[in-house]
């Protein structure tokens, strides 16, 4: 019997979270990575060796991996002292060192998805570095995925630089081949949107006869989506994209523990509220569950729970 071939498309941890509990299912994974991180050891690798950064795609890498805990440990250790070393990340600096080899990012990642025994295919969305703005209502412009947000103002639409960027034509191939395309969860304009915004893609899945589900985020983020309802999020997607292409919304309808809020309240992050007439004015379908789960203090997705969800989708 055929597997159904899920296509996921983001980064951030978000992304991470939602492979892990996707990959215990029988189904055929692509994980088409974000490529406009330009903060930490990403954004340093980048600059200095002019290649695509490495970070979403290391952490995807890893939460697709089936190895020994210590390995995964080891690709993601972060050193601590050591001149130039300082900030890097193991597994940053192997796909800097695989694609030096290879002289493609992509190669790179296929070749140590190989050395990882990587569940599923990891690709980037493009094959070249693409460098993020925000256009904000104030009408200034803001240059950097790590500084929109900082920026503290709101966003009217993001855009990639440079114009000529190309889709990697086997992200283009998994999305025609797709039984399911998933958004999210994640940074709604510097992790899902930059994606979307790479020429190709968005045509992709227009044209793709898969569905197409988009997984809302649980709480706001501070300097991106500051009081967006659920609605709000979709909007903004069909807004940058033009196209009203999503068919079901996964939201999450658990209750936050009082605690949690409070913290999240520090970090100017509130959970994201439900405004069912407004999602249904755009024809999705909704799935509400109790989509989370409680890692310490920090909230994620139950990526088992999500995963089940998106299975019924197919």
């Amino acid at each position: 019997m055929k597997r159904s071939n899920i296509v996921v498309l983001g980064g951030g941890t978000g992304l991470s979270v939602l492979l892990r509990g996707l990959k215990t299912f029988p189904v055929d994974i692509t994980a088409i990575v974000t490529v406009a991180d330009d903060g930490g050891s990403s954004g340093r690798l980048r600059k200095e060796m002019n290649i695509p950064p490495p970070g979403d795609v290391r952490n995807v890498l890893v939460a697709l991996a089936e190895v020994e805990p210590m390995i995964e440990q080891l690709f993601q250790h972060r050193f601590t002292t050591g001149e130039g070393l300082v900030g890097h990340s193991l597994g940053n600096l192997l796909l800097a060192g695989m694609t030096s080899i290879t002289g493609d990012f992509a190669k790179g990642i296929s070749e140590l998805s190989t050395v990882l025994n990587v569940r599923g295919k990891v690709l980037p969305s493009s094959n070249q570095s693409v460098v993020l703005h925000a256009k904000m209502m104030d009408g200034t412009t803001v240059e950097g995925e790590s500084l929109i947000p900082q920026a503290e103002k709101q966003i009217r639409h993001v855009f990639l630089r440079p114009e000529g960027v190309k889709a990697l034509p086997e992200s283009l191939k998994a999305i025609e081949e797709a039984d399911l395309i998933v958004l999210g969860p994640g940074s709604l304009y510097t992790s899902i949107l930059p994606n979307l915004l790479v020429p190709g893609i968005i045509e992709a899945i227009q044209e793709s006869k898969a569905r197409k589900v988009y997984i809302c985020n649980v709480m706001t983020q501070k300097g991106e989506t500051d009081n967006f309802s659920a609605s709000d999020h979709v909007q903004a997607i069909f807004n940058h994209t033009h196209e009203q292409f999503i068919e079901t919304v996964l939201v999450n309808n658990g209750i936050i523990p009082d605690e949690l809020i409070k913290k999240y309240q520090q970090e100017d992050a509130h959970p994201v509220p439900f405004d069912e007439d407004n999602m249904r004015a755009f024809g999705c379908r909704v799935v509400q569950d109790e989509f989370i789960r409680y890692d310490g203090m920090m909230l994620r997705h139950n990526a088992v729970k999500v995963a089940q969800s998106l299975l019924m989708e197919l």
